[in-house]
């Protein structure tokens, strides 16, 4: 299977952090599998190859918002693999189980206040880089 966003995550470091990608940035894909091979649902191919580029910076998985670990990924009684939180724990982000298939599918957002899912009407790469975009330009404007 071809890799279809992973140098795409791997260029949020540089991007980002002006650093370099490092290795240790990414999770092990043995150490992924392990964790992921605990769940009984399987994690569309861009929540993979992300968790595989990235999921070992905690200053991309912890900016502004908290992807959750791959033994930590859950689903909710009405259905969503929930991934990621804010900061305030007020929205929770994830994808329709029915969903999981789709190498890079729709987001949903559920105010957790009143537990209603919202599409995010983009896929979770769309909506990534979009996050980091605002998280990492809205952080350079408060320093200025």
């Amino acid at each position: 299977m071809t890799d279809m966003f992973l140098e795409k995550f791997r260029a949020l470091v540089p991007k980002y952090l002006e650093d370099e990608w490092q290795e240790e940035d990414g999770l092990p894909a043995e150490e992924l599998d392990a964790a992921l091979a605990e769940h009984q649902f399987q994690v569309p191919l861009v929540l993979r190859e992300f968790y595989l580029a990235v999921g070992g910076c905690e200053d991309i998985m912890e900016a502004y918002h908290y992807f959750w670990d791959p033994e930590e990924l859950e689903v909710d009684d009405e259905g969503f693999l929930m991934f990621l939180e804010d900061e305030e724990e007020q929205f929770t982000w994830g994808f329709r189980v029915g969903d999981l298939s789709i190498p890079d599918p729709i987001v949903y957002r559920r105010n957790n206040a009143r537990g209603q899912w919202k599409s995010e009407e983009g896929t979770f790469s769309e909506f990534v880089f979009d996050m980091f975009e605002w998280a990492f330009n809205d952080e350079d404007e408060d320093e200025d």
